[in-house]
């Protein structure tokens, strides 16, 4: 039979017809045996009980089938998950190596121990008067109004991008998609009555390319990456057999991609925010980093300078206000 070389012929045809029933498997069936009491002599050609059994004995054929593919899914959902596990393992170990590496080098040290403490000193008392100072100045000369400009004028330039979702993506209205500093997750409800299986799922993943939808209909996700991600890294699986879910691996694990594809409508990056649980869960010290990654990152991007560089150029102003008598004028500093 033609079925048995090729079960999957009529797939794109069968979901059409399933699509159009809200009843769902009941109502399909429904609809192929009132077809077969209609067009054909399914019931009435061959000996009494005949149709009968020619119908249990395919359902119980393909029942056992089915209870097999339910557990080889099951095997391979438990081996994907366990490859998941591994994977945020093997993330979690780099990046306390790299910490403790970080930790471990070298401080360069170019004033002595009682100069430093002299300084810090200065700059400890300083700190003070210089927000005093600041809440005088700003409070004389109207720096809340000027902050307050500069925020209309950030929210001008990002003027039409939609404000990040809770997870720092965006729900667009066949998908949905989140992301943290290293991963994309993506989420495309199927809108089906009936569960679906992998092999109905038609998703081709490239390192900057994506299709995915059900075999035999246009794709619902298709486009370009704005970034590069680690196709061997890449995941998918469907979700309660209704909901094509997608874990992509950013290359690049230091920016927020602003859209999903480059079609998509953007997201106003400056307003990402990381997840508080997520933050909860580290070390005071790790959770530290964090923090100053992302506010490092939103300093970059509104062109302003690092933690870092704002430390060193206000060490480097202390530094020439308490020694005027020093030429500074052809130092260049960065």
């Amino acid at each position: 039979m033609a079925s048995e070389t090729d079960p999957e012929r009529f797939d794109g045809m069968l979901l059409a017809m399933a699509q159009q029933c809200p009843g769902g498997i009941q109502e399909l069936l429904d609809v192929i045996f009132n077809f077969l009491s209609r067009k054909t002599d399914f019931y009435v050609g061959g000996d009494k009980g005949k149709a009968f059994k020619l119908v249990t004995d395919v359902f119980k054929k393909y029942e056992g089938v089915a209870k097999e593919r339910m557990e080889k899914d099951k095997d391979e959902r438990e081996e994907a998950e366990k490859r998941r596990q591994e994977r945020i393992a093997k993330k979690r170990e780099e990046e306390a190596k790299r910490m403790a590496e970080a930790e471990q080098e070298p401080k360069i040290k170019e004033i002595t121990d009682e100069e430093a403490e002299k300084i810090q000193k200065q700059l400890d008392q300083g700190s003070s008067a210089k927000s005093e100072t600041n809440d005088e100045s700003g409070a004389q000369n109207g720096d809340g109004d000027k902050a307050e400009k500069d925020d209309d004028e950030e929210d001008e330039a990002d003027k039409g991008k939609l404000k990040p979702n809770s997870g720092n993506g965006a729900d667009l209205p066949n998908y949905k998609w989140t992301q943290t500093l290293e991963e994309v997750e993506v989420r495309i409800p199927l809108n089906v009555k009936f569960p679906l299986k992998g092999k109905d799922m038609d998703v081709v993943i490239e390192k900057k390319k994506i299709k995915a939808g059900l075999k035999g209909h246009p794709p619902i996700l298709q486009g370009e990456f704005p970034k590069e991600i680690k196709v061997e890294e890449t995941t998918w699986c469907l979700e309660d057999k209704k909901v094509l879910l997608i874990n992509l691996e950013k290359v690049n694990k230091m920016e927020w991609w602003s859209r999903l594809v480059t079609s998509d409508p953007e997201i106003n990056t400056k307003k990402v925010q990381p997840e508080n649980s997520k933050l909860s869960d580290l070390d005071g010290e790790t959770r530290s980093m964090v923090e100053k990654m992302m506010y490092d990152q939103r300093q970059k991007e509104m062109g302003l300078p690092t933690s870092d560089e704002q430390k060193k150029q206000d060490v480097l102003k202390k530094f020439m206000a308490q020694h005027p008598e020093m030429d500074f004028s052809k130092c260049k500093f960065n």
